[in-house]
């Protein structure tokens, strides 16, 4: 069978051009595993896009496989320990999307407090006479808490800084002197939820993180704040936390809640979370913005290929298998580099 890069989604024309020198691109006809793992035989690399579940099953359906690249920042979607026993890099793109992140939280809040979806409501049913009955509210003055403050949120913390607004944050793994260079005070997680007037999640999804954000920590939230996600579904504790959220907008205890990712995915939007008027949701299409996809295409497939020619790539989870990797590759001057 003649070699071939296999993806879960479509590439970009740049992806196309720098993978496709190590044979054709084939789409895959699902996510199911059983038909990914059908399709990926005699493919000498994987381009991961979307929900794909790519587990032990699908990579040894494709001994050949040299290199998994998922399409941006997370990969957990990908078995890092399959791949790792199987000595398969998985490349990934770190940071290359976080400012197209950190522009959408401050799009959201934005949206949000200056009441963006109402007024067009209003103006649209020709209620003229609501702009005296109704006031929006400003970031000027306000707190923005944000949970995780690592590239994303570093960024967000920039960009919130000429709106005169007070930044604190919760990060275990950033130290004060750290933060307060960004102007950024760091602060207790349930502190943070009681001052924040936006809270804005930025965190990675951990076994620390999952489901973290819960009924009982909703509810610890400042009467009449923002609670914004852009961070991983999984960090809040599903429908329970859904149904903590859409409670807490009918009884005007949240001013709004604006959300870019959820687990499941996609969700069922059948949850009056989903129709409340001040609920503002994406479908994890946020950080795609088109200078952010090139980017992230660039990355992905320049490592991807360097591996593929038994290069040095710039970003790896898992660098410990990079020496077999290009060994196997053919690059024997790279793989005695690695191991002097």
């Amino acid at each position: 069978m003649n070699p071939f890069v296999y993806a879960t989604q479509p590439l970009n024309d740049y992806a196309q051009k720098v993978l496709g020198r190590h044979g054709p691109i084939r789409l895959a006809s699902s996510f199911e595993a059983a038909d990914l793992a059908r399709e990926i035989a005699g493919a000498v690399a994987l381009v991961v896009r979307g929900a794909a579940p790519i587990y032990a099953a699908v990579m040894d359906a494709a001994p050949g496989v040299g290199v998994i690249g998922p399409n941006g920042g997370g990969y957990d979607t990908v078995d890092i320990a399959a791949a790792t026993a199987r000595s398969i890099p998985v490349v990934y793109t770190p940071g290359v999307g976080a400012r197209a992140v950190a522009e959408a939280a401050l799009a959201f809040m934005l949206a949000l407090c200056k009441d963006i979806a109402f007024w067009n409501g209003e103006i649209q049913c020709g209620h003229w006479k609501s702009r005296y009955t109704h006031q929006s509210r400003d970031l000027d003055g306000a707190t923005l808490g944000i949970v995780g403050l690592g590239r994303i949120g570093g960024l967000l913390a920039e960009m919130a800084k000429p709106f005169n607004m007070r930044l604190i944050a919760h990060d275990p793994y950033v130290s004060a002197p750290a933060a307060a260079a960004r102007g950024v005070e760091l602060v207790g997680l349930d502190e943070l939820m009681g001052q924040s007037d936006f809270i804005s999640l930025h965190c990675p999804l951990t076994d620390e993180t999952r489901g973290f954000m819960n009924r009982a920590r909703l509810e610890q939230a400042k009467p009449g704040a923002y609670f914004i996600n852009l961070a991983r579904g999984g960090v809040v504790d599903g429908v329970s936390a859904y149904d903590t959220l859409y409670e807490m907008l009918v009884e005007g205890r949240l001013a709004g809640v604006g959300i870019d990712v959820f687990e499941p995915s996609p969700p069922d939007t059948s949850h009056p979370l989903f129709a409340h008027p001040r609920f503002t949701g994406s479908p994890h299409s946020l950080a795609t913005s088109q200078a952010a996809m090139r980017r992230i295409f660039q990355s992905m497939a320049d490592d991807m290929a360097a591996i593929l020619n038994g290069q040095m790539p710039q970003h790896v989870v898992n660098p410990e298998v990079l020496p077999a990797a290009l060994a196997r590759a053919g690059a024997t001057a790279g793989a005695a580099g690695l191991k002097g």
